[in-house]
């Protein structure tokens, strides 16, 4: 069967990918220049990436890496020490770490917890310890009803002081979905809780050995074209046409540069653009029906990555840091991180501005100045002195609406990949299916559409593709390394 997916992000890519392992023949649309959607990079004039945001992959992204273990390029995801490490802004310039051992799930993140004794007294932990016990003896079911709190609320129903919220998750929550604790459902960080410490290599992370658009989404178009497939880049879908009966007869895509517009037909559709988007793409007919008009409780959260290089080396830490700053999230130097960005004197920080609602429509400048005054906390004997840091250049990367705003009551938003319109489907990370808004949630949405197009065809009607998005075991989790296998 042709199917023609609108989008070239990582949801609409792996969704081409496994329409081609089950024999059909996919034609991706992208409207821009670039592949990756909202893992997209771009090059200056230097010869230097820059990156829509700072993208870390887990050991709890079963489906991601099953992706790289089928194209063959497992070898581009350089694994870190397994350990988290946060900023201490009492402390300036010193760093606590939460070093996980290499002992089964999950006493390893138990040991981890219990060995640090910087942001957590003994009876915090033993506070944060009975409060997760629900989630962890209830399982999933419980933790989607704690949809209607947020984590703050959630955290205070179960005895949990606030400091524990302040010190350690309004790190971990804008790290994750961009948005402080007392905004995100508790849903989120206890899904994202429940497969650390479910997985020996849950909360391990990896960089990958360059940008996202070279290194990851070409290699799924070029599974995708030897095959047979099709993506163009430069197709931006601008109107959904319907048939009398209100499927869809083609997708018209917006002439560039005074060409006439164009309709591309095919047996199925995919939408795999943003919700935001979406909503203003829907045919009127299709508006005035209530499975879309649930599309409304979504939207897009505000994000905002720099990227500064310096005349100096800052850190020669090789590892995701969270900055427990007010302005920022978390942070990396990708000069230590990433190989094909590797320079021994100079270093290139990456970081994600969040919550970036109040800053979106700021300008470029004055949102590095703002993150300048906030390094010179995280490093302060590199900002102060006779001779301070200088900033040689930076890039200002906005995303006015990324990943759905998951705050308390999205779930029941969040749509299946089959929709009421025969031959129209779904497929982005805010579609439903058991992680958050991530690359992880897009891979799996791409995979679960392909399944419900194959379903559609045996006349399942979608109930497989339910089944597998609520299954804990959507695929055999290629682990990562025990041992570090990073290189500079």
């Amino acid at each position: 069967m042709r199917v023609v997916i609108a989008g070239a992000g990582l949801a609409g890519l792996s969704c081409a990918k496994y329409l081609i392992d089950a024999g059909h023949t996919p034609i991706v649309l992208e409207r821009r220049d670039v592949l990756g959607g909202l893992v997209a990079a771009w090059k200056d004039s230097d010869g230097d990436w820059y990156e829509t945001g700072l993208h870390a992959f887990f050991g709890a992204y079963p489906n991601m890496l099953q992706l790289f273990k089928e194209l063959g390029i497992e070898d581009r995801l350089q694994w870190k020490e397994h350990t988290l490490i946060f900023n201490q802004p009492d402390k300036p310039g010193t760093l606590s770490r939460f070093d996980v051992p290499d002992i089964p799930a999950p006493f390893n993140i138990i040991a981890s917890i219990l060995r640090n004794n910087d942001m957590l007294t003994w009876e915090q932990k033993i506070r944060f310890a009975i409060g997760l016990l629900p989630a962890i003896v209830r399982g999933q079911k419980y933790v989607e009803e704690m949809d209607k709190y947020s984590f703050s609320d959630w955290l205070k129903r179960q005895g949990v002081g606030e400091r524990v919220a302040s010190d350690v998750f309004i790190a971990a929550s804008k790290a994750l979905t961009f948005i402080n604790p007392d905004e995100v459902s508790s849903t989120i960080l206890l899904t994202a809780l429940n497969r650390f410490l479910q997985e020996r290599y849950g909360s391990k992370i990896a960089f990958l050995d360059g940008s996202p658009t070279e290194r990851l989404c070409q290699p799924i178009v070029d599974y995708i074209t030897e095959r047979g497939g099709e993506v163009r880049l430069n197709a931006p879908l601008k109107e959904i046409l319907l048939n009398p009966d209100g499927t869809v007869k083609g997708f018209l895509l917006r002439g560039l540069n005074g060409e006439p517009d164009e309709e591309v037909t095919a047996d199925f559709y995919v939408s795999a653009i943003s919700v935001d988007p979406l909503k203003v793409m829907l045919p009127e007919p299709w508006k005035q029906m209530e499975f879309f008009q649930k599309l409304e409780g979504l939207e897009g959260v505000p994000v905002i990555n720099l990227h500064l290089w310096f005349d100096r080396k800052l850190t020669d830490i090789d590892h995701l840091l969270f900055s427990r700053s007010p302005l920022l999230s978390v942070y990396a130097d990708m000069s230590n991180t990433c190989r094909e960005y590797a320079n021994p004197s100079r270093s290139m920080l990456e970081l994600v501005l969040a919550p970036a609602k109040d800053w979106i429509s700021k300008s470029d400048e004055e949102i590095v100045w703002a993150t300048m005054a906030e390094l010179e906390k995280l490093f302060p004997d590199h900002f102060k002195g006779d001779n301070p840091a200088k900033l040689l250049k930076s890039h200002v990367v906005k995303t006015p609406r990324s990943v759905y705003k998951a705050t308390p009551g999205r779930q029941q938003y969040r749509p299946p990949q089959q929709t009421p319109v025969a031959n129209f489907f779904l497929s982005g990370s805010y579609t439903m299916q058991r992680y958050l808004g991530s690359m992880e949630g897009a891979v799996l949405s791409g995979k679960l559409t392909a399944q419900a197009i194959s379903d559609s065809l045996r006349g399942d009607n979608g109930a497989i593709a339910t089944s597998v998005a609520n299954s804990s075991n959507l695929q055999t989790l290629t682990r990562p390394p025990a041992t570090n296998a990073a290189t500079a």
